[in-house]
């Protein structure tokens, strides 16, 4: 499983990325939107985990370019404000599949994470279908 990881804080974010390579998954981390941006055009990722407000961009114009080029990416959201906290979210990004606090222990992202992205280690040789109707994780 690859996952994307897009947050202003380094420290969290290799927190979260130590999380995440305990259970298999390759980890890449950038710090804005223009990076982030950069790393999807050259990279395949299976989850993406960004943060709602991104200091230099927009965090729906990432997840809108990753369901262009990857529709099979699923986005987990993470946030430390009250935007989108009536789970509108999912109606303005429709890759989203859950939304969490920024506060949520680590190992829990970690597992939630590896929910939305594991499924590709067991993967046979036809394609992953799109969840056209899977239902978001509001968390």
């Amino acid at each position: 499983m690859r996952v994307l990881i897009v947050h202003s804080n380094a420290a969290l974010s290799e927190l979260w990325s130590r999380h995440l390579s305990r259970l298999g998954a390759c980890v890449d981390h950038v710090r804005n939107s223009a990076t982030a941006i950069a790393s999807l055009q050259a990279h395949t990722y299976d989850v993406i985990v960004l943060d709602l407000v991104l200091p230099d961009g927009s965090a729906l114009t990432v997840a809108d370019f990753a369901n262009f080029n990857m529709p099979r990416a699923n986005v987990v959201i993470v946030t430390d404000t009250t935007f989108f906290s009536d789970g509108s979210i999912f109606a303005h990004s429709a890759n989203a599949r859950a939304f969490l606090k920024t506060a949520t222990p680590p190992a829990d992202l970690a597992e939630i994470v590896h929910h939305f992205g594991g499924q590709e280690k067991i993967r046979t040789a036809a394609p992953k279908p799109v969840r056209e109707n899977s239902r978001p994780l509001r968390v």
